[in-house]
């Protein structure tokens, strides 16, 4: 199969994207893929999740089992704490982690560079809401504090009628 992106060379890759509900692949060579962020090493062999669990499991006799692992410097969760729970301590644990998770991430996804969809809330204008209404609370305070209780009347007024029903 010819690749789609420079129609020069053989397909080694075949992405399928879903975008807008409709479904679209591509058939890329090995330069094509990278350009696009997508590792095109080929897989050694299929990873059943049986065999995922065994990589991380803490029985792991394998030589890379006595080098120490790295530990991180915020949560102090060693690498070896990850692979027992599968979860990370803490945000800064991906930053410590980097190389151990970037080549599972490559083993499970097949690359490292995120090529999905970013997480929207459903309703933008909640959090926006809820920020208001906190502005609008520290305000309220405020005012009730200097004493300036017709500017604290209006602030009441204005969060009941943001307040849900």
């Amino acid at each position: 199969m010819i690749c789609d992106g420079c129609g020069a060379q053989n397909a080694v890759v075949h992405l399928t994207q879903v975008v807008d509900k409709e479904m679209k692949t591509l058939h890329l060579c090995e330069r094509c893929a990278a350009e696009k962020g997508l590792d095109a090493a080929p897989v050694q062999g299929k990873f059943p999740l049986t065999d995922l669990l065994a990589h991380m499991s803490p029985d792991d006799r394998s030589p890379r089992a006595s080098v120490p692992t790295p530990t991180c410097s915020f949560c102090g969760l060693t690498f070896a704490g990850f692979r027992e729970t599968g979860r990370l301590g803490c945000s800064h644990c991906w930053v410590s982690f980097e190389g151990h998770l970037r080549t599972l991430l490559r083993r499970i996804h097949g690359g490292s560079q995120h090529m999905g969809k970013v997480y929207l809330s459903p309703d933008p204008s909640v959090s926006d809401r809820e920020k208001r209404m906190e502005s609008l609370r520290r305000k309220l305070r405020r005012a009730v504090d200097l004493e300036d209780f017709e500017r604290a009347a209006e602030l009441r007024d204005e969060l009941r009628n943001m307040e849900p029903a």
